[in-house]
């Protein structure tokens, strides 16, 4: 009887199982640019712990993960993810898109959201003080006033610059984070705000003798990073409720914890 009932409840698992996979699919069916093909866009290049190796398709890394694990709750096998790549500030630009979605660390904002759409979040990230070579600083707002600082101009860390941190010297801003760092390994600016796991990354790999002083604590929702789709795009529906069924399943945590642990320890500003 137990044997019975046993076989049964499998059955009736792997049918709900099936039927969830069938509905995931169809939730995307006639949306991609090329049926039967989902196109995901990262960074040019992408770097750790976002993608490791500047390849995408091996699934390395947090968001090439991230990525794979969401077309495969939208229904999409490995084999028919096609990636592109596109530079930051081209692929929020408004206009038709040559992906899906994008991901290479879009923080969700209203200013943005004019533009282009955004999933709901996966990945809530603390911003991080990166120091340039040489320079010391205590972890505390008035210290860091005294520094100078420099930004990418479309990144959310200006209004956190200028509204929180509110330095003495003026702001210089750049084009891109490789600009920020040619800038710190130069000598122009005493430091910098990333996201954690980027200023780390920065700190062991790119900037030698850069040192990552402290993070701010995430309040309210944190710099939330999204998937970036064409404004009205209908897969976004789609790739939220992937979203929503990892973090359900504890896969998305599982993803974080593999490719960002290490991105903790550092002190917090007050």
């Amino acid at each position: 009887m137990t044997k019975t009932v046993s076989l049964a409840a499998l059955a009736l698992a792997l049918s709900a199982g099936s039927a969830l996979a069938e509905a995931h699919a169809a939730c995307a069916e006639g949306l991609t640019l090329e049926d039967g093909t989902l196109t995901i866009a990262t960074g040019n290049p992408a770097y750790y712990p976002w993608v490791m190796d500047d390849t995408p398709e091996s699934g390395e890394g947090f968001e090439a993960a991230v990525a794979y694990a969401i077309a495969a709750e939208m229904g999409f096998e490995a084999e028919n993810v096609t990636w592109v790549r596109s530079s930051f500030d081209e692929a929020i630009q408004p206009g038709a898109k040559n992906f899906d979605f994008n991901l290479q660390q879009y923080s969700i904002t209203p200013e943005r959201e004019e533009i282009v759409d955004f999933s709901v979040p996966y990945y809530t990230a603390p911003m991080a003080v990166l120091l340039a070579p040489g320079v010391e600083s205590e972890a505390t707002m008035e210290a860091l006033q005294g520094l100078k600082w420099g930004a990418v101009g479309s990144t959310t860390a200006v209004p956190m610059l200028t509204d929180v941190i509110q330095p003495e010297q003026d702001l210089l801003l750049y084009g891109d984070n490789a600009d920020v760092n040619a800038a710190m390994g130069a000598g122009q600016i005493d430091a910098a705000l990333f996201d954690l796991p980027t200023a780390m990354f920065l700190s062991a790999v790119m900037i030698e003798g850069s040192t990552v002083l402290g993070q701010f604590a995430a309040e309210g929702e944190g710099d939330q990073f999204g998937l970036l789709f064409e404004d009205g795009n209908e897969l976004k529906a789609c790739a939220d409720a992937a979203i929503a069924a990892l973090e359900e399943s504890g896969e998305l945590a599982a993803i974080e914890a593999e490719w960002l642990q290490s991105a903790t320890g550092i002190p917090l500003i007050e």
